[in-house]
């Protein structure tokens, strides 16, 4: 393992006594769709001992911590529940694009509610059903409307949005412009009206964290509700993008690291034809294989959140982390289960719950396909 700060390392320890006492024991009733109030109360839990505003400034009750301490949160907490570790890189991911773009008053009345908890969460509201790996081509229009904007549209698969506190919603304010041009950037309180929040979606894995649709029907909002300047909303998302993808590297190592823990205690104790599984040179092998391939991810993702930190170009670094821990956490979760034999089959065992957690991470936040273009593209530019 790389050698982390004092302060960074600080952070992973609360994260994981956090995850170890009170998320793990929760993970498998959030996944059958029970405990919601006991996750809520995770949530807050987190927002009180700084998590969820690790890249926020102090003076609005952040942490000020960075991204190498919000890589290890995210990775401590995915570890505890997936679940869990979504909501919270996301929520993370709300607060720095308000810290970023949103005005002196836009931050000072939002970014407190983040980081206190007051929020429960955030929402990122950028896909639509025909704009996910383009989000260029959505169709969410914000008209001019008097003092302000009416909204009209549809977003979907947005985390969280059935408790989200605050929204970053994108809508084309401009459509003759060119496409990606003409997108803005808004901030929309829960409970605006004409905003409303369909049910959330049955799926696969995650099943504790809530997925849904965001539907705008003539939502008024007011003209200071815009973050940024008009039409330069593309280039924020874009942006933004980028530091939200070494979370969910974070979050896809910490399911990975879970998995192989467990299929490794369980390798030392199963016997078959009279000898340790351990003992088997196919299972040593396997273990080797898996356990590299994290440790390569851990280091990706430390070079993109060094860079971020250091207010160096990371987006690149950011996509090739996102790509090889989402990747190596479908081999890493599948080779766990693969080593429990049938066991790891049976819902009584977590193996199931961990490779069904996984297997988004290789989707949202940019598929493994579109990191696969960014990467060459940023190549091939620069040679």
């Amino acid at each position: 393992m790389l050698i982390e700060s004092e302060d960074v390392a600080m952070i992973r320890e609360t994260a994981r006594r956090i995850a170890t006492e009170r998320l793990e024991p929760l993970a498998a009733r959030l996944d059958r769709g029970e405990d919601r109030e006991a996750f809520l109360g995770n949530l807050k839990l987190l927002a009180e001992n700084g998590f969820m505003a690790l890249n926020v400034g102090a003076e609005y009750g952040g942490t000020e911590a960075g991204a190498a301490a919000f890589a290890a949160t995210v990775e401590e907490v995915g570890r505890g529940c997936a679940a869990t570790g979504v909501t919270t890189s996301v929520t993370n991911l709300v607060g720095e694009v308000i810290q970023a773009c949103g005005s002196e008053e836009q931050k000072a009345r939002h970014l407190p509610k983040l980081a206190d908890g007051t929020y429960p969460a955030g929402g990122f509201c950028l896909t639509e059903a025909g704009a996910g790996s383009d989000p260029s081509s959505m169709k969410t229009r914000a008209e001019r409307s008097g003092n302000g904007w009416v909204l009209n549209g549809a977003k979907l698969y947005i985390t969280s949005a059935d408790f989200a506190g605050i929204f970053v919603v994108w809508a084309v304010t401009a459509p003759d412009a060119p496409k990606g041009k003409g997108i803005s950037c808004f901030l929309v309180e829960a409970g605006t009206p004409g905003m409303s929040i369909g049910r959330p979606e049955k799926k696969m894995g995650q099943t504790g964290s809530s997925t849904c649709e965001v539907r705008f029907e003539d939502c008024f909002i007011p003209a200071d509700a815009m973050m940024g300047n008009e039409n330069d909303g593309f280039r924020i998302a874009v942006a933004e993008l980028a530091g939200g993808r070494i979370g969910i590297a974070s979050l896809a190592l910490g399911i990975a690291r879970v998995a192989m823990d467990q299929a490794i205690a369980y390798v030392k104790e199963r016997e078959q034809f009279g000898r340790k599984l351990a003992d088997m040179q196919g299972l040593q092998w396997m273990i080797a294989d898996r356990e590299t391939e994290l440790e390569a991810a851990r280091l990706l993702i430390a070079k993109a959140a060094w860079l971020k930190d250091n207010g160096k170009p990371f987006a690149q670094a950011a996509s090739m982390a996102k790509l090889f821990a989402s990747e190596a956490a479908q081999r890493a979760t599948y080779s766990a289960l693969q080593m429990h034999g049938g066991a790891g089959y049976i819902a009584d065992l977590p193996l199931e719950r961990h490779a069904r957690d996984a297997r988004i991470t290789t989707i949202y936040e940019g598929t493994s396909e579109i990191q696969r273009l960014i990467i060459a593209r940023n190549i091939l530019a620069a040679s």
